[in-house]
């Protein structure tokens, strides 16, 4: 079980117990003699051994079945249902026609997808314009926004550990693409 002179562990010890070709009383017995230190675990693991299993194969009464049914019914009620991410089901051509749509490059969009973009910092016509293109809601887009998303970005293989970055705003992204001035002001602008 371990080198000579060592006392075995906890783990080893259990181990060697667990199969054991005669686990009875004779050979707790001993194990408790060698091993006193681990007593309480090993009685604790030779009644689980020696445990009846519970095999009843009789199908289930009509009453049973239908207590599991409304506990099961109940309980799939109390859950809450899965958020679904509106971005998920776009693919790369989907999202070049919603770049056009919107009249952005797209690395603006490649940004929001990866939620980069400081969900506050976009104009909530933009965000209408967006839910719609994307076949969502705003409330949908805001909720999905959220930190347990953020991770979902891209991978690829890195040197270092990734990390989640900072994000940035939405002006900021349309500066960093390149957007004219006067394209951003309209972007940027709350009211046609």
């Amino acid at each position: 079980m371990s080198p000579a002179g060592e006392r075995p562990t906890r783990e080893s010890v259990l181990d060697a117990f667990a199969v054991e070709s005669e686990p009875g009383r004779s050979t707790l017995e001993r194990y408790l003699r060698l091993y006193p230190e681990y007593a309480q675990e090993l009685v604790d693991l030779s009644r689980e051994l020696s445990r009846e299993v519970y095999d009843d194969d009789a199908p289930l009464t009509a009453a049973d079945q239908a207590l599991l049914d409304a506990a099961w019914s109940q309980h799939a009620a109390a859950m809450p249902a899965p958020m679904t991410d509106p971005f998920a089901a776009l693919t790369v051509a989907d999202w070049r026609a919603v770049a056009l749509r919107l009249d952005v490059p797209r690395q603006v969009v490649t940004a929001l997808r990866e939620r980069r973009i400081s969900f506050i910092s976009i104009p909530r016509r933009f965000l209408g314009r967006l839910a719609q293109e994307v076949s969502s809601s705003v409330t949908q887009l805001e909720l999905s926004w959220g930190p347990a998303q953020l991770a979902a970005g891209r991978s690829y293989k890195a040197d270092g550990k990734p990390a989640i970055g900072g994000q940035v705003t939405f002006e900021q992204v349309l500066i960093d693409a390149g957007v004219p001035a006067e394209k951003r002001a309209r972007l940027l602008a709350e009211a046609d």
